[in-house]
């Protein structure tokens, strides 16, 4: 650890680690979490230092306003260790700057960098045990910022928390997905805060997506919310449809989240000579290409799964199966996505940073 880097940060490591508690072959996502977080408070129009401390539970008033008016946005992030040991970060200038226009969104204060990067590089350094080799081990990275300022008048807070926790991961596999096409429930509007990784956007689509369930589907393709004849995202991921040759996805807006995963889809595409159309994707479209069998492929991109294959979808209660396809753009992204991760295959791109 460098000087100047201690100096800003305060270390409190724990006494003996739980690492040689936990069966990583057997890791359910996002349940298990690393010995150390990070803590860092705003107070007064300022950021305080930063804490790196155990993991442990923290008090809060009953009236901090994150209970009561929802302020709370979060990142999805992940750490992955090389055969050299070596420890590398993918693209995170893309989640601090993702971070703050949602903190902006949410009148919330924004992060800056030597809170955020150097902080969490310097958790990373403390937890590097806690980061596995080979393709599929990672260490999934949750940044957050909730609003602990007390209170229940409805306005901003005026105290913050920014936090880190680290939670080990094997590859995620949920096996086939089928997935409904919204017809009523939306997942964000024009001028709301779809495009924040805002905690409630979430919360709101349980409900929808609990329907979905019990109608043996497992993920909801989320339409616009004025006419539900555009398709935007597919659960809680950014959604491919592949017709053809060509990949189809919709652009971002004040409705789509703009996925890092998503966009580095599409450079990799692009360099390996493969048609990209990003434009609005008609629910029509969809629906005919599935019945002319030129509808080859549909999938989720994200952080935890990185992609995710969807074998068929429901419309107007006509459930559409997708062919088996031997050359799966789908699989062949992922693999060269997840190749540059874990410094497999060259990074063309820069995307790779080194802890």
């Amino acid at each position: 650890m460098g000087l100047d880097i201690q100096s800003e940060i305060d270390i409190v490591k724990v006494a003996s680690s739980k690492i040689n508690q936990v069966d990583f072959e057997n890791l359910a996502f996002g349940n298990v979490f690393t010995d150390h977080m990070l803590m860092c408070d705003f107070k007064d129009g300022k950021w305080e230092k930063p804490i790196i401390k155990p993991y442990e539970p923290f008090l809060l008033d009953p009236s901090a306003k994150v209970f009561h008016y929802g302020q709370a946005i979060f990142e999805g992030m992940k750490a992955y260790k090389d055969d050299n040991n070596d420890v590398w970060l993918f693209r995170p200038d893309e989640n601090l700057d993702r971070f703050n226009k949602s903190a902006t969104r949410m009148a919330m204060p924004e992060v800056p960098e030597h809170i955020f990067i150097d902080g969490l590089k310097e958790i990373l350094k403390i937890e590097k045990e806690w980061v596995k080799k080979g393709v599929g081990n990672t260490l999934y990275i949750r940044p957050f910022m909730i609003a602990i300022g007390t209170g229940v008048i409805a306005q901003p807070s005026t105290q913050y928390r920014f936090m880190i926790i680290l939670s080990p991961a094997k590859s995620y596999y949920s096996g086939e997905v089928k997935v409904i096409i919204a017809e009523h429930y939306s997942r964000a509007a024009n001028g709301g805060i779809g495009a924040a990784k805002a905690a409630g956007n979430y919360s709101a689509q349980f409900y929808p997506t609990k329907l979905a369930n019990e109608q043996g589907f497992q993920q909801i393709i989320w339409t616009d919310d004025a006419t539900h004849t555009t398709l935007e995202e597919a659960g809680t991921m950014n959604v491919f449809f592949r017709i053809n040759d060509t990949l189809y996805t919709a652009p971002t807006s004040e409705r789509i989240l703009d996925g890092v995963t998503r966009k580095s889809l599409i450079d990799l595409a692009k360099r390996e000579g493969i048609n990209v159309a990003v434009q609005p994707v008609l629910v029509s479209e969809i629906v005919e290409a599935a019945k002319n069998g030129t509808l080859k492929e549909i999938f989720g991109a994200g952080t935890a799964a990185v992609v995710n294959p969807i074998v068929g979808f429901s419309y107007q209660d006509v459930y559409y199966e997708l062919p088996k396809t031997e050359n799966s753009l789908a699989l062949e992204l992922k693999e060269k996505l997840t190749n540059i991760q874990h410094k497999l295959a060259e990074d063309t791109f820069g995307w790779t940073v080194k802890i």
